[in-house]
């Protein structure tokens, strides 16, 4: 059976620099070849699958023909215990216990702080008028994320949350191990990170664990067994949730920002749907859960953006797909941004349409995956969507904001879409009460 059609690009290095560089670099390549190609990047042989058929095959196929695979910079960097890297029936044993982090218990005790940082970060927003957005918006996910995730306040003010932007950009790069790449950088600012978080770690063994925060139910959960997470596995874990919970959702919440200041229908009918609530009142889990129009608006936002544009997965069986041989051993990348780009699925699939979720029509199976899907979807998951619905029904009550002229608002990709010059807004506050 004949290889997908493609080009390995350059020795050695392939296309990774092209990867990492456009982010059109698959959309290209799919126009050039269909909807299956070959590659290299990351010095792997890759094959580049889009569409709802190659997500259900890739999703669904978990451990029979494919596992979780990343970069070698992401591994690295993420740890040799972290859940991410974890396979088979270990994964799901970890990934059980993680969950209690996340599950609806542990979500009703997140409101209360959640929506605290948020009016904090909404006063000072109102009071410096115009600002370059997004580093703003990692300030307040990594404030939200330490305090929920780890039980610091103002993470990103702390040493913790300075190695953390270095050990970041660094995730996805080229693997040379040298003090002057991303990547060195990255490793070290791994090395603090740890030192950190030993140090939190130790401190909340040897206290009374609040229960307020995901590391203090990280420490007091078992598995099945009876055996709880060792030192250094707690680590790599908390690194990981913080990952997760921060980059991925600053993207989103970004996104969303941009959106409804090009959108201002979309934006009038958010503010409409909240006038339904009283805004004197904190937020509860189940107004959020009315606020039916805003569900529909996140939808499209992680439809038109998602926060991760792929799936990595690697062969660990040479199967066949669309006509091809995938060899063992290769990576397989299937697109998330290219099937939502699907005109067959979702007409008009450049156009920002929160109504084309207002029904719930009988989608195929993996045609929206901006969590991806099967046995490894998103394990913060409804974290994430707590986290942008509560931010989202807080800033519309309180604030109006406009795109200010002259800046790039393409996207660069990697590793999560942001606004090439930032994002730069001007603020007042509402008169909406």
């Amino acid at each position: 059976m004949a290889l997908p059609p493609g080009s390995f690009g350059l020795p050695l290095i392939g296309d990774t620099i092209n990867f990492l560089q456009d982010a059109q670099f698959a959309k290209k390549r799919h126009q050039q070849y269909g909807p299956i190609f070959k590659s290299s990047i990351f010095g792997q042989p890759t094959v580049f699958m889009s569409g709802q058929e190659a997500n259900l095959f890739v999703l669904s196929n978990d451990n029979q023909y494919f596992v979780a695979t990343w970069p070698a910079s992401t591994r690295a960097l993420l740890g040799p215990l972290s859940l991410s890297l974890q396979t088979g029936a270990n994964h799901q044993n970890r990934r059980k216990l993680l969950y209690q982090a996340f599950g609806p218990r542990a979500l009703v005790g997140y409101v209360g702080a959640m929506e605290n940082i948020t009016q904090r970060y909404l006063d000072k927003w109102a009071k410096m008028e115009t600002m370059t957005w997004y580093p703003e918006l990692r300030n307040y996910t990594f404030d939200v994320a330490a305090k929920l995730l780890v039980g610091i306040d103002n993470g990103s003010e702390t040493a913790l949350g300075h190695n953390f932007e270095t050990w970041c950009y660094g995730l996805f790069s080229i693997a040379l191990d040298l003090p002057w790449t991303r990547f060195g950088k990255a490793k070290k600012g791994r090395k603090l990170l740890l030192a950190e978080l030993e140090n939190i770690i130790r401190d909340r063994q040897q206290g009374t664990p609040s229960g307020n925060d995901a590391l203090s139910l990280l420490i007091s959960a078992r598995d099945d067994e009876g055996n709880s997470l060792s030192l250094d596995e707690l680590k790599d874990q908390v690194l990981l949730l913080l990952f997760a919970g921060h980059d991925t959702l600053t993207s989103a919440i970004a996104t969303f920002c941009l959106l409804l200041a090009q959108n201002p229908d979309v934006m009038a009918k958010v503010r409409a749907e909240q006038q339904q609530f009283p805004a004197t009142e904190p937020l509860t889990l189940e107004q959020l859960k009315q606020m039916t129009y805003l569900e529909q608006v996140m939808r499209e936002v992680l439809r038109l953006v998602p926060p991760v544009a792929v799936i990595f997965r690697t062969a660990i069986n040479a199967c066949e797909f669309g006509g091809y041989e995938i060899p063992k051993g290769w990576s397989v990348l299937s697109g998330i941004t290219q099937t939502h780009q699907d005109s067959q699925l979702y007409p008009e699939p450049d156009r920002f349409d929160p109504e084309r979720f207002s029904s719930e029509r009988s989608a195929k199976p993996f045609s929206y995956v901006p969590f991806g899907g099967g046995l490894r979807e998103c394990l913060g998951k409804e974290f994430a969507r707590l986290e942008m619905k509560l931010f989202a029904a807080k800033i519309v009550r309180e604030l109006e904001w406009e795109l200010l002229p002259d800046q790039d608002l393409n996207l660069i990709a990697v590793p999560t879409p942001r606004p090439r010059d930032g994002l730069r807004v001007k603020f007042r506050r509402t008169t909406m009460k």
